[in-house]
């Protein structure tokens, strides 16, 4: 089965003394990952490509999204996959990055702000899974964005939607590989909190059996 595309978001509020990450528990009838505390994301859907925005990514995100390719579909395929992101957290938490205008539904009023979404990490999921992606994970601030801490919610797709310590997620329910790029964003944070664009990332994958890391 080849894996589908999607994209999730990494948020982080760092205004207190501790930085905190975004996540949500997915419902008990998901077929993938049920019961699971994720970040916000899904599947990228082919309007994605369509949805407008304000900002676009940053010139290094683009280009390592693509692969350091220049094909202008290939850039709108990377830059569909950002806007699925964003929009992932629109559906599932409440949150806007962005701009909301009046329209008939809130899709078409959205305008996605992609100029500070960060590349981290890259995801796919092993063989003989009952669903298979090929997920890249972004990241931003909330301090970034203007983005209210306190105007989350809960959604169908997100339970328990919450701001997590980084430090401390010992008690919750996570898929290995959210704990794995969690621990991996740690890292890079100790090294340099602010995360520059062009900062390399992991990228996770299994071959003949066998897990490996690679390098974004």
């Amino acid at each position: 089965m080849r894996p589908r595309d999607a994209a999730s978001l990494i948020l982080i509020d760092r205004t207190g003394s501790c930085p905190r990450v975004l996540v949500g528990k997915r419902g008990s009838k998901h077929a993938f990952m049920p019961d699971l505390y994720v970040f916000p994301g899904g599947r990228r859907d082919p309007q994605d490509r369509n949805l407008p925005f304000m900002r676009d990514l940053h010139p290094t995100v683009l280009a390592r999204l693509a692969g350091g390719a220049t094909d202008p579909s290939l850039a709108g395929r990377c830059r569909a996959l950002a806007l699925a992101a964003l929009r992932e957290l629109d559906e599932e938490t409440g949150l806007v990055i962005g701009s909301l205008e009046t329209g008939s539904s809130r899709h078409s009023r959205f305008s996605a702000d992609l100029g500070a979404l960060r590349y981290v990490a890259r995801a796919i999921t092993p063989p003989g899974n009952v669903r298979r992606f090929d997920t890249r994970f972004f990241l931003t601030f909330c301090d970034e964005t203007g983005i209210d801490p306190g105007a989350i919610r809960d959604s169908a797709e997100l339970q328990d939607v919450r701001w997590l310590d980084m430090h401390d997620v010992s008690g919750l329910n996570m898929p290995a590989i959210t704990r794995t790029i969690l621990e991996d964003v740690r890292t890079q944070m100790k090294d340099d909190p602010s995360l520059p664009f062009g900062s390399d990332g992991p990228f996770y994958f299994s071959r003949r059996g066998r897990f490996f890391r690679d390098t974004i």
